[in-house]
């Protein structure tokens, strides 16, 4: 199964995204691990709930640096963190509840591919940003 991480290609520049973004790519892997393992609902259920919860410390942590910055994109990027954090509780109610099916660790792949694809794109930008600020 793949693995993610905080590549140089992905680093923002700014110390406390980066480290938290390498934190989520290890909760994230750690999840996927527990299920490709079958190291049973307990473990899974576990690193679900720290994942959401992590995603909201994060999604606020950027926010915050967004306001405090004047960061003209901050209603756009807020809009993508809601909708992916009300996705991410989507699929992972349904790993808590179905297991690690095909289907549900297929979608949480592609989730995360989802958040990558921001990280590389508009976390990039917002770095940027909070670099000349």
């Amino acid at each position: 199964m793949a693995r993610y991480e905080l590549t140089k290609k992905l680093e923002t520049g700014n110390a406390i995204i980066d480290g938290e973004h390498r934190e989520l790519f290890e909760a994230v892997n750690k999840l996927l691990d527990a299920c490709s393992k079958g190291e049973g609902r307990t473990s899974m259920d576990e690193t679900i709930k720290f994942l959401n919860s992590y995603v909201n410390q994060h999604f606020s942590h950027e926010e915050q640096l967004q306001r405090k910055s004047g960061y003209p994109d901050l209603e756009a990027h807020k809009a993508f963190h809601e909708q992916y954090k009300k996705t991410l509780k989507e699929i992972t109610a349904v790993i808590s509840s179905e297991g690690p099916t095909i289907v549900a660790l297929g979608k949480l792949n592609g989730h995360i591919s989802v958040l990558v694809s921001h990280i590389s794109t508009a976390d990039k930008k917002l770095g940027e940003f909070l670099n000349r600020a």
